[in-house]
């Protein structure tokens, strides 16, 4: 009689985001429709945060975003998750055609677990990394915990639904000591839908 393995699952949370339409459907039906194809495709879905309403950055360049963040268990390794992430986004018309602009739908990688990748000089070139520089170029490889996940509101707010107790293993603090770190204006204009 054979013996059964198990494999290990890790847990990590995904950050999602539109802000256009797609196929006649706006932003937040298009994540709804994401989180099946993450499921379909074999990511765990163990919680799904609130979606929330974000104001397009700077104002007035486009229409408001729609985020959200799932907990997520896989026993995939990082690479092949954004690598499945990065098909998923094509399949919904997702062109990386511009740093930072409008896009249908947008998943991203923020944290696994407690791991820095790629290690901890690469981490802190991009943490590090000049706000003009950070417009101008993108990684070629996953960086984790993603490098601006401490800046940004939206992202933070929903994984604060899903993984408030996560502790940032390079700045040393929580998801709600980062949120508190922020411009009270940037975490108030995050409101829920």
């Amino acid at each position: 009689m054979g013996s059964k393995v198990v494999k290990s699952l890790s847990k990590l949370v995904i950050a999602l985001g539109a802000n256009l339409s797609l196929r006649g459907h706006g932003p937040k039906v298009t994540l709804e429709h994401s989180l099946v194809a993450m499921a379909e495709a074999g990511l765990v879905i163990r919680a799904t945060s609130r979606f929330f309403s974000t104001p397009c950055f700077p104002a007035g360049a486009g229409p408001d975003y729609v985020n959200a963040a799932v907990l997520v268990e896989t026993d995939m390794v990082p690479q092949a998750v954004l690598a499945l992430l990065h098909r998923i986004e094509h399949d919904f018309g997702r062109a990386r055609e511009q740093r930072w602009g409008m896009r249908t739908l947008d998943l991203d990688l923020v944290c696994w677990g407690d791991q820095v990748l790629p290690d901890q000089a690469g981490y802190q070139h991009w943490l590090t990394l000049p706000p003009e520089e950070q417009a101008r170029s993108a990684p070629d490889q996953l960086i984790l915990p993603h490098p601006r996940l401490q800046d940004r509101a939206f992202v933070l707010v929903p994984v604060a639904d899903v993984a408030p107790d996560w502790h940032h293993p390079v700045l040393g603090r929580t998801v709600a000591e980062l949120l508190a770190a922020l411009p009270p204006d940037d975490v108030a204009a995050i409101t829920a839908l």
